[in-house]
């Protein structure tokens, strides 16, 4: 009689006590072509899962010479996984690149673990980090349509049934009416975002009427642009050591040494590799650096791949249409460094330290000299019963001369070109 063969053991998901929280292994690809080192990026990656509430178990680095279509990584190296999994007590694998829903699915059977990409561990962070309504919707959408093209993966256990008469797609059926339903949830979510886009041009409208140039805090996350947007403008906003501790924006006003007013708004900071939809969906936060005056680039000069970090912000500026926006560079933490050890920060750029206060007053004068140079110098004659106008002109200007004459004023100033054309369409 032949001995029934054992069963392999589909799953080395390791149990968990309620409340524990999940062990991860992170798997992180060494390309020639990365924006990245491997090594630094699976050190982001470790970073990004601790802020989601993961607790890292094991690390792996596969040199990636081509993509397998099926498993992303070859055979062997899956394996090799499921098997750390075992030894490691794993409950999730997080691979730092993106994976189709097919890989998805398939490595999830060849390791055993559930299995994430980097898109969803940020997403995930988001949903956590949202407070406002507004954010709490981009996070929505971006993760419907994240999970829209991998809903296959919920029915699976339906997928054994035989398709054919008596049997004809109680599977299918449930999968079509959950797309459906996702697709009119996201439907809805971009028409209540586009809303939220409109009110947001008017408050921008309304701002203009009260011509404040706008300066915005863009950056890697975790450059510190919050310590920065609190000691400029004592605004409170929240700071922690952790990636992504900021998701929805902060505007507060900024008095420049000059007594010019400006308004200075914190964003949420960009990563690598962000997820597909990410611009999309929270296209109404990022259109407020597309609209600004003035960019502050917040870089952490004390990290080592801080050169790589610019060049993604770079390359997301370029992708919201804020590429042509002025820059300053701010290389922020230099109290970090070592003694003698100076940021490798380019010309024209400033080193500071936003937590000890070192480099801000040079900077504050810097914002004002670059937004002096977007002046233009407007010569109008105003009706003295326009005094709303001229009290305009003295508080977004600086009035150069200003003469009376027979019921009018004429006024010689620099002003930002929104008041400019402000005041010529009210006297037109």
């Amino acid at each position: 009689m032949r001995a029934r063969r054992r069963p392999r053991d589909e799953s080395p998901l390791a149990t968990r006590a309620p409340g524990a929280p999940e062990r991860a292994i992170l798997v992180g690809t060494d390309a020639d072509d990365a924006a990245i080192p491997a090594e630094e990026s699976i050190a982001e990656l470790e970073r990004l899962s601790e802020t989601a509430g993961l607790v890292v178990a094991a690390k792996a680095i596969q040199q990636l010479k081509r993509i397998t279509p099926a498993t992303f990584i070859g055979s062997g190296k899956v394996e090799d996984l499921r098997q750390l999994a075992t030894t490691s007590g794993a409950h999730v694998t997080v691979f730092d690149d993106a994976l189709t829903p097919a890989q998805q699915r398939n490595l999830e059977k060849g390791i055993g673990t559930k299995v994430i990409d980097r898109s969803q561990l940020i997403l995930d962070i988001f949903a956590q980090r949202a407070q406002s309504q507004t954010g709490k919707l981009q996070v929505e959408l971006a993760q419907l349509e994240y999970l829209l093209p991998r809903l296959t993966r919920q029915w699976t256990h339906l997928s054994r049934i035989s398709p054919g008469v008596g049997m004809r797609g109680p599977g299918e059926t449930q999968l079509e009416v959950d797309r459906r339903r996702v697709r009119e949830r996201i439907t809805m979510l971009k028409r209540r975002l586009r809303e939220v886009t409109r009110t947001r041009t008017l408050h921008r409208a309304s701002r203009s009427e009260v011509p404040f140039p706008m300066v915005a805090l863009v950056g890697y996350t975790n450059s510190g642009k919050s310590t920065l947007m609190n000691r400029l403008t004592r605004a409170g906003v929240l700071v922690e050591n952790k990636l992504f501790a900021t998701l929805d924006p902060t505007v507060r006003r900024l008095a420049l040494p000059s007594g010019r007013i400006v308004l200075l708004v914190d964003t949420v900071g960009f990563i690598n590799k962000l997820p597909h939809g990410f611009v999309d969906a929270f296209k109404s936060t990022l259109e407020e650096v597309s609209t600004a005056d003035l960019l502050l680039h917040v870089i952490d000069s004390s990290n080592p791949e801080s050169e790589s970090h610019v060049g993604v912000v770079e390359r997301v500026l370029g992708e919201i249409g804020a590429a042509e926006v002025p820059v300053i560079e701010v290389w922020n933490k230099v109290d970090t460094l070592p003694e003698g050890v100076a940021p490798p920060r380019r010309a024209g750029a400033f080193a500071v330290s936003a937590r000890e206060a070192i480099g801000i007053e040079p900077l504050l004068h810097a914002i004002d000299e670059a937004l002096t140079r977007n002046e233009e110098r407007l010569l109008v004659e105003v009706p003295q019963s326009r005094g709303d106008l001229l009290a305009e002109l003295h508080r977004g200007g600086r009035i150069l001369e200003q003469e009376y004459l027979d019921g009018v004023v004429r006024v010689t100033a620099l002003v930002p070109p929104k008041l400019a054309g402000r005041v010529r369409k009210a006297l037109a």
